[in-house]
């Protein structure tokens, strides 16, 4: 065989054996990689090939799939009262990765969950029917928080504090998740809400914590009762009013200067919200120790999963006394969502123990079978011991009776509260946040229920921002719809 052609085959049979190297790395190695990418229409293109699975709430679904038309993506995800579950469902897109449930359940909602095979469909390598998400969600607290929370930007959570079930998840301002489904209309639609300075798509129920100002009180409170700094919350505190912050020339001082601070006990200072007791009593008992019962309640968890993954609430360290002291009131670098603090309220209500808050009660196939029973699996820990929730429950009812929280009074049922004004900017010049949590028994079926409501702006001036007025209508307004019969 002539020379040159000898070389010219090798050289072929060698660009051959590449390329066929290359095949069968990209089919066996970079398959799955490639199968997965974001980029792959592919996968949009199965997703959307047949409706996917619905997320329900109180026995009804709240989402839905349409069929599209002049398009390779079949399907389009629908929602009922989008706006009013936006917080809960987040959207499923055609065009943007989904969140919320519809991004944790992806592969349930479209079939791909392994779960959902059945052996037929595990040999034939078939998609099987879609499952469904179940919510722990009570539609009537939902739209009761919604509504009352209007046009005013906040967030709001109420929490079953015997199961742990989450019964509202409201963020105001919404938005409707269907207008982000189509692919077509998504991208309109996604530059108009990521561009408005109101943060639509920011869930403000459990994704931005914001200082809770003194709704914080309660987890110095408790601290104090824990460690025994106070034997009950009818002692008198030692709290000079107002309270020389150690290290510095300022004080501190509180809203009301006629307030009975000076020395007051714990149930006093509550009632009247005073600043100094709290300021003090968290330099007396230590940041550590602060911080260990802010702990315990959840702060610094940065892997709370709801089953949404929480924004972590934060309790700080390395702190000057007078900034110790200012964590007393739930400022300086304290900051907390209204899932959070709905859990302080929670598990005060409940004896002092804390059930993981979840809003999914199960996820089910498509024939109604249960996979997974969330509320079996609902953990429960002791957070402080029932005297001292007993006691707290006693000051918080002081509050709601002839305290700072009497917008909070719901007829036939016991409620104990606590207000929170949490000063915010560049020397307090901002329109302060209006907090409000609380927990209620109704006097007749039993039925209990804990939240926390945030009203980050409103039209009110801000000389009228407060606890009492903004934040404390709103919790009644959810805990009427919890505990009716």
């Amino acid at each position: 065989m002539n020379k040159t052609i000898r070389r010219a085959s090798v050289f072929t049979l060698l660009l051959v054996l590449a390329l066929l190297g290359r095949a069968t790395w990209v089919q066996f190695y970079e398959g799955q990689a490639l199968a997965d990418d974001k980029d792959n229409r592919r996968n949009a293109i199965e997703t959307y090939s047949a409706p996917l699975g619905n997320i329900i709430v109180a026995g009804r679904s709240i989402t839905g799939s349409a069929p599209t038309k002049n398009s390779d993506l079949k399907y389009k995800r629908t929602y009922t009262d989008g706006e009013l579950y936006a917080a809960v469902t987040g959207y499923a897109s055609q065009a943007y990765a989904p969140t919320q449930l519809e991004g944790i359940y992806t592969d349930l909602l479209n079939g791909t969950d392994n779960r959902l095979k059945s052996v037929m469909d595990t040999l034939t390598n078939q998609r099987a029917d879609p499952g469904n998400v179940v919510t722990t969600i009570d539609p009537d607290v939902q739209k009761a928080a919604y509504d009352a929370l209007g046009d005013k930007k906040g967030g709001a959570v109420a929490i079953d504090p015997k199961t742990g079930r989450i019964l509202a998840v409201v963020s105001t301002p919404s938005y409707d998740p269907s207008a982000l489904t189509d692919a077509n209309t998504a991208g309109t639609a996604w530059k108009k809400l990521t561009t408005d300075p109101e943060k639509p798509l920011v869930n403000r129920a459990l994704r931005q914590p914001l200082p809770p100002g003194s709704t914080f009180k309660l987890v110095v409170a408790a601290a104090a009762l824990e460690d025994g700094l106070y034997s009950s919350v009818d002692e008198r505190t030692d709290s000079p009013n107002p309270y020389p912050l150690p290290g510095t020339s300022r004080t501190l001082d509180n809203e009301n200067p006629s307030a009975p601070c000076a020395n007051a006990s714990i149930r006093v200072a509550l009632q009247y919200s005073c600043n100094n007791v709290f300021g003090k009593m968290a330099v007396d008992l230590g940041q550590d120790k602060v911080k260990a019962m802010a702990d315990k309640f959840g702060f610094n968890d940065d892997k709370l999963d709801v089953p949404v993954r929480a924004y972590t609430s934060v309790y700080p360290s390395d702190m000057y006394p007078s900034e110790t002291a200012l964590t007393g009131i739930g400022q300086f670098d304290v900051t907390a969502t209204p899932l959070q603090i709905a859990m302080v309220s929670a598990a005060i209500a409940n004896g002092g123990k804390l059930v993981s808050p979840h809003m999914v009660s199960q996820i089910t196939n498509s024939g109604g079978d249960v996979l997974q029973n969330y509320d079996d699996e609902a953990g429960t820990k002791e957070i402080v011991s029932s005297s001292t929730a007993e006691q707290l429950q006693s000051a918080m009812q002081t509050v709601v009776e002839k305290g700072t929280g009497t917008n909070a009074q719901v007829p036939g049922a016991t409620v104990g509260g606590k207000t929170g004004t949490a000063q915010h900017g560049e020397n307090n010049s901002q329109v302060p946040y209006a907090w409000f949590t609380s927990y209620g028994k109704s006097d007749s079926s039993g039925k209990e229920v804990a939240v926390a409501v945030v009203v980050e702006q409103s039209d009110a001036a801000r000389s009228e921002v407060s606890g009492n007025g903004l934040a404390a209508p709103v919790a009644k307004a959810m805990m009427e719809a919890a505990l009716k019969d």
